[in-house]
């Protein structure tokens, strides 16, 4: 059944020049297999041609999308446009690391239709990306930030990493302050989290790398919500801050608002109409697939009603929207006791029919919607 909103398109690019040892998303560092993996992607949209009838946002991930060719880049885009019209004001977003960008670089992702760069720059602190086993120093991305906004599209994206052992807020403020010098329309500001099976999860059991104290971290959290919203930033997700609600990143919205996606590419996800499908973490594996029957799907699954529901309440709690009270059955006297106790404790402010969760509920999104489940 096809959906009647427009899609987001996101395609995965799996390769990277080196692997950070805290990143859990599916990469190789042997480009060899770039040429093979474009053509299977492409045939792979194709086969979901008569799936959605139109695209609004574009989002180039991985992996490092910059490491590609130029002129792989844009054989893939032609490729990826031919198979659905997008509307006319599509967000067109790919991810870059600082190091791989040149003006003339730059320019062609302008021509190719990216009105979008998502900056990888993680910290403007030698020894902290050092240790975060970035490929990049503070010179290479000082660099890469005036040639994005001397050439660039004007909406640019800044991630950072903070939340690690000896990062105080006082270093955290000093890159907080030099990142917003080149005025970026977005800051993504994740905590270090460390995955199992990245090298900085496996070497969580001999104490290192060691994160900062849950107290730290709280207090970098709400330091950072300070800092950037007395600035003009919209603080709408856990993790993410706009200049404006124009500038949230209207691609990653359609995962938090459970709306239809389509993920191209080894691992990727795609979502529509209750029904989730994923792609095998093997390029590989991957490409053989479609090569073969054309299409690379390894599992899928159909949600619940009740599925449904919490996942709305998990991802409704992470966003400044929070959720509609009709989600919540505020009759029942379970609901009115947990709404009580979320405005007593300053975790959630109520208006418009809507629980909202407050900066402080941001601090504890994930365990707020466990309160609304019997």
């Amino acid at each position: 059944m096809k959906s009647d909103s427009a899609a987001g398109l996101y395609v995965h690019v799996p390769f990277c020049k080196g692997k950070c040892p805290y990143c859990d998303f599916y990469s190789i560092t042997d480009p060899g297999a770039e040429r093979r993996w474009a053509r299977a992607l492409i045939r792979e949209g194709q086969g979901y041609r008569a799936d959605f009838s139109a695209f609004d946002s574009l989002y180039l991930g991985g992996g490092t999308p910059s490491v590609l060719p130029d002129d792989l880049l844009a054989e893939l885009l032609a490729g990826l446009d031919a198979l659905r019209p997008f509307a006319s004001e599509s967000e067109r977003t790919i991810e870059c690391n600082p190091n791989d960008l040149s003006p003339e670089r730059i320019e062609c992702y302008r021509s190719l239709g990216f009105n979008r760069i998502s900056l990888g720059i993680q910290s403007l602190d030698d020894t902290e990306l050092a240790f975060l086993g970035r490929r990049h120093r503070r010179s290479d991305t000082l660099r890469a930030l005036d040639w994005v906004r001397e050439r660039g599209p004007n909406n640019l994206g800044i991630d950072l990493i903070y939340g690690f052992a000896g990062h105080s807020i006082a270093r955290w403020r000093s890159t907080l302050e030099a990142v917003l010098r080149y005025q970026p329309q977005h800051l993504s500001c994740y905590q270090l989290t460390l995955a199992d099976r990245t090298p900085f999860g496996r070497a969580a059991a001999t104490g290192q790398p060691r994160l900062a104290t849950p107290e730290e971290q709280a207090d970098l959290f709400l330091f950072t919500a300070e800092f950037l919203g007395e600035r003009g930033f919209l603080h709408y997700e856990v993790s993410n801050f706009a200049r404006d609600s124009t500038y949230r990143c209207r691609h990653n919205l359609k995962y938090w608002s459970r709306a239809p996606y389509l993920g191209l590419g080894p691992a990727a996800h795609s979502h529509r109409d209750g029904v989730r499908w994923w792609n095998p973490a093997s390029v590989e594996a991957y490409c053989r697939a479609v090569e073969v029957t054309g299409s690379a799907a390894a599992g899928r699954e159909q949600l619940s009603s009740e599925q449904i529901r919490l996942e709305d309440l998990a991802l409704g709690f992470r966003t400044r929207e929070g959720v509609a009270l009709e989600q919540l059955d505020p009759g029942a006297p379970r609901t009115q006791a947990a709404i009580a106790e979320l405005l007593e404790a300053g975790l959630a402010t109520l208006a418009a029919g809507r629980l909202r969760p407050t900066t402080r509920g941001f601090l504890v999104a994930d365990g707020l919607s466990l309160l609304f489940v019997a």
